[in-house]
């Protein structure tokens, strides 16, 4: 009967010990993931400001260059509305057949005005119905201003769509922290259930969900 008894409370101890190391592996996994998630839960926060600066930083790119366009575009749209003024009084003067006013004013005109009306005259425009009707149509009429002021306001259009990227990628991390949280919560009250089903199947299920959000994090852009 003793013998018995011995082999019976050895029996148990022995049941005691597997749950105890069942109990273990379940518990190591738990902290292990709340250590890591917690991490990347960091990690996911600090990629949301970064990005979160950089489209701030865009935004700001993208106004002052469209500010920069704009008076740009201001200077060029004077110096054109100057230009159309003189060939205006020019082609006056031809209708009047004052040759002295008409050269008075082609010995004066600016650039690109200039070179656009010498490249205008050989096109024969007083005979040639095909010709350009305007000085202004011939590709020698280039105004940097104007042109500074179109490559400006592409680089803004540019800076502005990289700040809306930037902050789509902020929002994404936001969500992955949140994520991240999630996963937190089924790790931390997966211990505090009573059945060991129960725990496994909702420390299972943060798993997953973990899996899932850093199989997300591989893939989404960083800022370092």
């Amino acid at each position: 009967m003793l013998l018995g008894l011995i082999l019976s409370a050895m029996k148990d101890h022995e049941t005691w010990a597997e749950r105890a190391e069942r109990m273990d592996w379940r518990e190591l996994i738990a902290v292990v993931l709340l250590s890591v998630t917690t991490i990347l839960t960091a990690w996911a926060g600090f990629q949301s400001s970064k990005w979160g600066g950089e489209m701030s930083i865009a935004f700001s790119k993208a106004s002052t260059a469209r500010i920069q366009a704009v008076q740009a575009d201001g200077v060029a749209n004077r110096r054109i509305n100057v230009q159309v003024g003189l060939f205006t009084s020019w082609l006056q003067a031809a209708s009047s057949s004052d040759q002295r006013l008409m050269d008075f004013l082609s010995a004066r005109f600016p650039e690109p005005l200039a070179t656009s009306f010498t490249a205008w005259q050989a096109t024969q425009p007083l005979t040639d119905p095909n010709a350009p009707a305007s000085p202004f149509e011939m590709p020698e009429y280039r105004v940097p201003e104007a042109e500074e002021a179109q490559a400006l306001s592409d680089k803004a259009d540019g800076l502005f769509a990289s700040a809306l990227e930037y902050n789509q990628r902020g929002d994404n991390y936001t969500l992955l922290a949140v994520g991240f949280a999630t996963v937190l919560f089924f790790a931390a009250i997966s211990g505090r259930m009573k059945g060991r089903r129960y725990q496994w199947a909702i420390l299972i299920f943060g798993l997953l969900l973990f899996s899932a959000a850093a199989a997300v994090l591989i893939y989404l852009p960083k800022d370092f």
